[in-house]
């Protein structure tokens, strides 16, 4: 049976806040940033980002995001997201099954 978006989406909230009240948000963001820093996502980013900005006739934030959040998705290391897929997994058993 699938549950509805609102269900989905109440279920995130839960999840949020949990992590945020016991500071799992904060570690699994700061362990994230490690991770794409030492595999050189993030150095690999601000690279596009520059080389996209000296081309651009008119500089545009909201163009250089655009541009750049399809590789950024895209791009982002298969062992980083499995890492931290598997942290949220866990964390919601955790949560969840007691």
């Amino acid at each position: 049976m699938s549950k509805s978006t609102s269900e989905v989406e109440l279920l995130y909230v839960e999840v949020h806040r949990r992590m945020i009240e016991n500071g799992e948000w904060d570690r699994m963001l700061h362990l994230l940033s490690s991770k794409l820093s030492e595999s050189g996502w993030t150095d690999d980013l601000l690279h596009r980002a520059k080389e996209n900005s000296r081309t651009m006739d008119s500089l545009s934030l909201q163009t250089i995001l655009q541009e750049l959040l399809s590789h950024a998705q895209t791009s982002v290391p298969l062992s980083v997201k499995r890492e931290i897929t598997t942290l949220i997994k866990q964390f919601v058993k955790e949560q969840f099954e007691k």
